[in-house]
């Protein structure tokens, strides 16, 4: 017998010189059958790796096991920059990329929870409609007539007088099947004396209830295959949503959870999990479930890829793997790989913080005043009324879907709407937008190279004069492939530089239009010293983007990057009552400390900073918490905790402070807390 080569050792991936983005020629060995954290500072080359190396190439060698033919009508993902990836498995990605897919697309649909409940109602609904297609709103047999399955129908179109030239058409609840998108026999169909869009109408934790209490014997087996799968979505955190939630009102977390929730029942092994941060969203009570879940797909035999910054998500962790040491070109390096309980020895980044976690803020800043949300009943809150103080950071906390947004993002914002919202909403829905255009600095970029070199601005924009003729400036080719996915290309002719190759030859300080737009934000400001364009690049580095480049496209950023491009827009303006939901979202560690300076800078300056969040280093960090709950959906939205940090470890009947004392190690016995 003889040892196996490395690279071909079966219990283990290994990717050989990745040299996708910033990546840097990295060789890297993963262990199967195991579940593997890749951590590291934002835009230290995680997803690089994650996701466009392992991910990429295995999707494009799964295709390359069709015929030609087929491959033809499949997205071609192209092939990463790299050597070699030995021993891969297929793989199923879990993004936070929102659900979609249109008016008929709900949270029952996306799970195919709804399949075995049309199933059911078949089999054991009175009177029989015939079979399970009859009870589906996306079928002809089932849905509505008048709504057409949508649940919707067009508002009466307003008279000529006051419709405006521009005016989108509005719609109104189908006033036939009410909104509930099925015809009449299917309606009427029963079983217990429910419908099926009863329960489809109702919160997953009640229809476990009222699932148990089915009498029919002859459904039993069905029914347990509903229970199977509605308690997938109570234990991952999702116990809130109704089946008939449409998937574009999700989250993003939310619809990486409802993803999840599809593979938790699947059969197969031996295939490779990839999931996005699934923390993203969650509070650390809930999280302690969705770490049940990892372990339980890789203990069936699969192996489980991690992006993730969540201390609690490491720590369950096989093995590590810490991208960095910094972020853009300072990162693309595996600084630690290794196991768990060695990472807080590294001398990294993630090592640092996790051997030492922020103390609690026993030092609070006194209130300059208070805003009043009064009576708010949006969604789950229960005729609520609390002050918001001001001049300080208060933090809004709770389990996900007790009222935390129906409270801040919809009441406070409607009884208080001069605050400025910063959320994880896309900046722009053109590809052609970038932080340079956002933050408007390339019309004096454009500027500085007309002047240096006698030429038309127009000819330094990808959207005009200089534009590659063959891409449109747009540095890759869209493919319509009607039903699936878009296929994006680099452009041949310019190589995905934008540019005419005229354009190419003018330099300002050594550099092209293109070279300039390819430097971070961080490289730009040691470039571009005008003092028209400096404040805007260092405004972006201060909100931890220093790793941005400056012609990235605003489309391929994620929530937590759109959300801190926003933030450094309004570094400098005081007086203000702003408001951040989830702003730690993407952030490491090491990131959120500095995303605390920042806030902090904000509130110096004499703003109000109003923060929706999970993460307890914000939250030990705040000045005051104000906390929703007890529970999620309809066991929520009431106020169980006001006060302090430091009064918040002494309060019992809050899943924030049971999680904020184990963070704090503390084991003292709570005292019953009532409201200020």
């Amino acid at each position: 017998m003889f040892d196996l080569a490395p690279e071909t050792r079966p219990d283990r991936i290994t990717v050989t010189g990745a040299r996708q983005n910033n990546l840097k020629n990295i060789t890297v060995h993963i262990p199967k059958h195991a579940i593997t954290v890749f951590t590291g500072v934002s835009g230290s080359g995680k997803t690089s790796l994650v996701f466009d190396t392992i991910a990429a190439e295995a999707q494009r060698q799964l295709n390359e096991t069709f015929t030609a033919f087929a491959r033809t009508r499949l997205p071609d993902y192209g092939q990463p920059d790299l050597d070699s990836i030995d021993n891969l498995s297929a793989a199923v990605i879990v993004d936070q990329k929102r659900l979609t897919g249109g008016p008929r697309s709900t949270v029952g649909t996306a799970t195919d929870i709804n399949a075995t409940l049309r199933l059911l109602y078949s089999h054991a609904g009175h009177p029989h409609t015939g079979p399970a297609n009859t009870l589906s709103f996306n079928d002809p047999h089932g849905m509505c007539p008048d709504c057409q399955g949508t649940g919707h129908t067009p508002a009466p179109t307003a008279t000529p007088s006051t419709r405006t030239a521009r005016t989108r058409p509005h719609n109104t609840t189908c006033t036939t099947c009410h909104g509930t998108r099925l015809n009449e026999a299917a309606r009427n169909c029963r079983i217990d004396g429910y419908s099926i869009t009863d329960l489809t109408a109702m919160e997953a934790t009640e229809l476990i209830a009222v699932l148990r209490l089915f009498t029919d014997h002859t459904a039993a087996p069905i029914v347990a295959a509903l229970l199977t799968r509605v308690r997938h979505l109570t234990d991952i955190g999702l116990g809130y949503l109704t089946l008939d939630r449409d998937t574009n009102t999700l989250s993003g977390g939310e619809s990486q959870r409802v993803k999840t929730v599809r593979h938790l029942s699947s059969p197969l092994v031996e295939m490779l999990y990839i999931f996005d941060e699934p923390s993203i969203g969650l509070h650390p009570h809930d999280i302690t479930r969705l770490n049940t879940h990892l372990r339980h797909l890789r203990d069936k035999g699969n192996t489980v890829l991690v992006v993730e910054h969540d201390r609690d998500v490491i720590n369950i962790a096989d093995h590590i793997i810490d991208l960095g040491p910094g972020a853009g070109t300072h990162g693309g390096d595996i600084v630690y790989e290794g196991s768990l309980e060695a990472l807080p020895y590294a001398r990294t980044p993630t090592g640092q913080h996790m051997r030492h976690r922020p103390p609690l803020n026993t030092t609070v800043r006194t209130p300059t005043g208070h805003l009043t949300i009064t009576d708010a009943t949006t969604n789950n809150l229960k005729k609520v009324t609390v002050d918001i103080p001001t001049g300080i950071l208060t933090a809004v906390t709770g389990v996900a879907g007790s009222g935390k947004s129906s409270l801040i993002n919809h009441a406070f914002l409607t009884q208080h709407p001069t605050a400025i919202t910063i959320d994880q909403t896309p900046l722009a829905t053109s590809n052609r937008s970038n932080a340079a255009t956002h933050t408007r600095i390339m019309d004096p970029i454009r500027a500085l190279f007309a002047k240096t070199n006698n030429a038309d601005p127009g000819l330094f924009s990808a959207n005009s004069k200089g534009a590659c003729p063959t891409c449109h400036g747009l540095g890759t080719i869209h493919t319509d492939l009607a039903f699936m996915a878009s296929l994006k290309t680099t452009c041949q002719d310019c190589g995905g530089r934008r540019y005419r190759p005229e354009v190419l030859h003018h330099q300002l300080r050594g550099h092209t239009i293109a070279d300039i737009l390819d430097m971070t934000t961080e490289e730009a400001a040691t470039i571009l010293t005008e003092p028209n364009i400096q404040p805007a690049l260092h405004a972006l580095t201060d909100a931890g983007l220093g790793y941005l480049t400056l012609g990235q496209p605003l489309s391929t950023l994620s929530g937590g990057e759109c959300q801190r491009v926003k933030l450094a827009t309004h570094l400098h303006r005081t007086g203000t009552v702003y408001v951040m939901d989830e702003p730690t979202t993407g952030l490491h560690l090491a990131d959120i400390t500095h995303l605390l300076g920042i806030i902090d800078r904000l509130v110096t300056h004499g703003n109000t900073v109003i923060v929706i969040e999970h993460h307890l280093d914000v939250i030990k960090h705040a000045d005051w918490i104000i906390d929703l709950g007890p529970e999620a959906g309809t066991a929520g939205g009431t106020i169980t905790f006001e006060g302090t940090p430091e009064q918040l470890t002494r309060a019992s009947g809050s899943h924030t402070a049971t999680a904020l004392r184990r963070d704090l190690d503390i084991h003292e016995r709570p005292t019953t807390f009532s409201s200020t």
